[in-house]
């Protein structure tokens, strides 16, 4: 079988299963991408991991993202309205061998939640505390939700589009008390984007 072909079997498959809960459903580049709301993001995994014509046993990745200010018309295009954090979920079916990916929109941006799948998959344990670390995106059910890369008193999220390149604190070994304090940035905002010197010439080539 063709992989167009089992695509197209699965986007089927997919649309019969999930039917209302299924906002979109798209293909770019050979991959299957849904969205779906996040009220129903554990139903769906648990129907995509339990129903025999889908059976997604692994979940590969998940990560949180920022869509700042292209947001809007993402959101647009899947029936959603003005969400800026979204979690991504990319899955396997060992059984099956099919792929596919999940889009889920947090409904609040000043406060991004969405409920827990680690009951359906265990291996979004640590998946979702890097992604509340780094985003905020705050996962109810989780068993231990706590940040898995920064130091458990950092200040604020460092993926989220308008965190400064530079952090609001640093650390450091004061000699004096003895212990690691905290304290404002001592280092001004740069530009880290490289500055590129090319000869006069560069690219032009004689025959």
């Amino acid at each position: 079988m063709s992989r167009s072909i089992q695509q197209e079997n699965l986007a089927g498959t997919l649309q019969s299963i999930l039917a209302d809960k299924l906002v979109s459903l798209q293909t770019q580049r050979g991959e299957l991408t849904i969205v779906v709301r996040a009220e129903d993001i554990v139903n769906v995994s648990q129907m995509l991991r339990d129903s025999s014509g889908l059976s997604f046993d692994t979940l590969i990745d998940l990560c949180g993202i920022d869509y700042s200010t292209y947001g809007e018309s993402l959101s647009a295009k899947h029936g959603l309205r003005d969400k800026r954090f979204a979690v991504i979920y990319h899955l396997l079916s060992v059984k099956l061998n099919h792929r596919l990916r999940i889009r889920v929109l947090a409904e609040n941006d000043e406060f991004p939640v969405i409920d827990s799948v680690t009951e359906i998959w265990p291996v979004a344990n640590w998946f979702e505390r890097e992604a509340f670390d780094l985003y905020g995106i705050v996962f109810t059910g989780h068993p231990d939700l706590r940040r898995i890369l920064t130091d458990y008193g950092f200040v604020g999220n460092p993926f989220r589009k308008d965190f400064p390149l530079s952090g609001y604190v640093e650390m450091r070994y004061d000699e004096e008390q003895k212990r690691v304090i905290y304290q404002p940035v001592s280092i001004e905002p740069r530009e880290i984007t490289p500055h590129v010197i090319r000869e006069e010439h560069y690219g032009n080539f004689e025959s």
